[in-house]
C-alpha cells in the first residue's frame, strides 16, 4: 500500500481546522502533525482544506449529465462516469444517485431507473467514487410494484423511499413555467401528459396498498460492497 504524505493542509481534526500535516499508511491516518516520516506520495496541502470523503446519500445531479437539455439525451454510460468524474472532483467519495421510478415516460420513467440501476452495477468497477443506487419509487407507478419487489429482494437497492407528488403535480398543471418542465422531460404533448396524468389520478383508491405488497418481497440480505 502506498504511503503517503499531505503537508501544510488546514485538516478538520475534533471540529477544528488546525494547520498541520497528515500520515496515511495502508489507507488510514497513521499520524498528525510534525513528523520526520516521509512518503511515497507527498503532496503540498497548503492554503488548502484537507477533509473527509463526502457522503452524498441523496443526489440527483446525474440527470443533468443525461439529459442536459430538454430533447437531448446522453447514453448512460457516458452520463454515470461523467457524474462520477464530476463527484470526485468536488470531494463526494460516496454517492447515492437518487434514482426516480415514476408513472412518467421519460427522465424519471421506471425503464431510466432501471437502466441506471444496470449501469451502476456494470460500470461500479470502474467508477471512482463509491457508488450506490437510491430508488425514489412514486407510489402511482402501479404498474412497477413486481420489479421493485424483485430488486428489493435480490439486495440490489442500497436505499430506498416511496414518494407521492401526485398532488404536487396536479398543482402545477395550472403554472405554466413549472408544467411547461414537468412535460418536457418526459417528451410528452401537453394533451398527452394532461390525459396520463388523469389516469394516474384515477387510480387513487389502489395506491395506498401498493407499498406493503412491494415491501412483502424483500428480504434480509447482506450487502459486501
Amino acid at each position: 500500500m502506498t504511503d503517503i504524505l499531505i503537508e501544510g493542509g488546514r485538516a478538520l481534526i475534533d471540529g477544528v481546522f488546525p494547520d498541520t500535516s497528515l500520515s496515511i499508511a495502508d489507507g488510514r491516518i497513521r499520524e498528525t502533525g510534525a513528523s520526520d516520516r516521509r512518503g511515497t506520495i507527498e503532496i503540498d496541502a497548503r492554503d488548502l482544506l484537507v477533509l473527509p470523503g463526502i457522503v452524498d446519500i441523496h443526489g440527483d445531479a446525474f440527470e443533468r449529465q443525461m439529459m442536459p437539455r430538454p430533447k437531448v439525451d446522453f447514453p448512460i454510460d457516458i452520463a454515470l462516469i461523467d457524474s462520477d468524474r464530476q463527484a470526485i472532483a468536488n470531494g463526494l467519495t460516496t454517492v447515492f444517485h437518487a434514482a426516480t421510478s415514476s408513472w412518467e415516460p421519460g427522465l424519471r420513467s421506471g425503464d431510466n431507473a432501471k437502466r441506471l440501476l444496470e449501469a451502476i452495477e456494470t460500470l461500479r468497477p470502474r467508477l471512482a467514487a463509491d457508488t450506490r443506487f437510491h430508488l425514489r419509487h412514486e407510489t402511482y407507478n402501479l404498474d412497477a410494484e413486481e420489479q421493485i419487489g424483485e430488486w428489493l429482494a435480490g439486495g440490489r437497492i442500497d436505499l430506498f423511499a416511496f414518494n407521492d407528488h401526485m398532488d404536487g403535480t396536479v398543482a402545477l398543471l395550472d403554472k405554466p413555467h413549472k408544467r411547461a418542465r414537468m412535460v418536457e422531460r418526459t417528451g410528452l404533448s401537453d394533451q398527452v401528459f394532461d390525459d396520463l396524468v388523469q389516469r394516474m389520478v384515477a387510480r387513487a383508491d389502489g395506491v395506498p396498498a401498493s407499498p406493503p405488497r412491494a415491501l412483502a418481497s424483500r428480504r434480509s440480505q447482506p450487502n459486501d460492497r
